[in-house]
């Protein structure tokens, strides 16, 4: 009997308690976007599954449950991210609005957790800001969308967070360079996300590889620490050109406004974390708090979204777990 009342791994519910403290967070932050000018939106549970797949949902394919529509024979998917809904939502609705700013907050389903451990049905919570290309005095959107997921966790009441930065610029600009297939760019992408140099070494040789390209990518291992590191990569990397150049030009104003907005947060840069690299396209990060294995918050920028729905634009957004924010925050 036991059996009946069982959930599914990594299924939650939450009893009075918990969910008057995730309803009161839920109005909290709403309120907050709100203020900050971003729109609320309410995207389907169920989709057709090309459109969940499509764009920034291109690596979402594994995570997602799928199931045919009885009454039109389609494949239809269970959202596992929003952030794809909110790209087909601004190419539909919005496409004759310049700059877009969309939040959402709802719950996601998918076949196994991001982590050991994890939830398979987070409560996901999120902006998205289309139309506004990087750069513009202190990085222009992507340090709204930053701050505003620094402000989410603060909300929350998640007390000391650690911010990671990266930015995908630099590890395209080395890459691309050497014209590599598509399995051997995955190859190489998972070496670079184990920093195992050995490996590293091994791949060069194995492809031949010139000298130049190969300390290049080794040096893409090491490029992680404090801020000293922009230093660091602009002396190894000086001959891959102004996409390098304005990769560590952003991270600089980013981290130095950042520091102004917030001082003392500490900062960790990683010029070869590549989560989410195959869509994103620029600046990328992450917060964390010590003692947590996992992410609390993530985001970055993913520019061409919406191309597959008729309305390519530049993007940046972030998302977080709202039940994994209550499990830690004071909120």
């Amino acid at each position: 009997m036991t059996k009946l009342w069982m959930l599914p791994d990594g299924m939650e519910e939450a009893l009075p308690q918990q969910a008057w403290r995730a309803e009161g967070l839920r109005r909290a932050l709403l309120d907050h976007y709100r203020a900050a000018g971003y729109e609320l939106i309410l995207p389907p549970f169920l989709e057709h599954l090309d459109s969940l797949l499509t764009g920034a949902g291109a690596d979402l394919d594994s995570l997602t449950f799928k199931l045919t529509d009885p009454a039109s024979g389609r494949l239809l998917g269970l959202r596992s991210d929003m952030t794809p809904q909110a790209a087909r939502i601004a190419a539909r609705h919005f496409a004759d609005t310049p700059v877009v700013r969309l939040c959402y907050l709802g719950t996601v389903l998918r076949t196994r957790p991001d982590a050991l451990g994890g939830p398979r049905s987070p409560r996901q919570v999120g902006c998205e800001l289309f139309g506004m290309p990087a750069g513009g005095g202190a990085a222009g959107a992507d340090l709204e969308v930053l701050s505003l997921m620094l402000d989410t966790l603060r909300l929350a009441g998640v007390a000391d967070v650690h911010l990671d930065l990266g930015h995908v610029g630099v590890y395209r600009a080395v890459v691309d360079r050497l014209a590599l297939s598509a399995e051997d760019e995955t190859t190489l992408f998972d070496i670079l996300q184990r920093k195992s140099r050995p490996e590293l070494s091994a791949f060069a040789t194995a492809l031949g590889i010139d000298a130049e390209a190969a300390v290049a990518l080794q040096a893409l291992t090491g490029l992680h620490g404090d801020v000293s590191v922009l230093q660091s990569a602009a002396a190894t990397l000086s001959g891959y050109g102004d996409s390098v150049v304005l990769a560590l030009r952003t991270l600089e104003q980013v981290i130095a406004a950042i520091a102004r907005q917030h001082p003392g947060l500490p900062i960790h840069l990683d010029l070869a974390e590549l989560r989410g690299a195959r869509y994103h396209t620029g600046l990328t990060f992450a917060a964390f708090a010590p003692g947590h294995g996992r992410e609390l918050a993530r985001g970055g920028r993913y520019d061409g979204v919406g191309g597959e729905f008729g309305m390519a634009r530049p993007a940046t957004g972030f998302s977080a777990d709202v039940n994994e924010l209550l499990r830690l925050g004071a909120a």
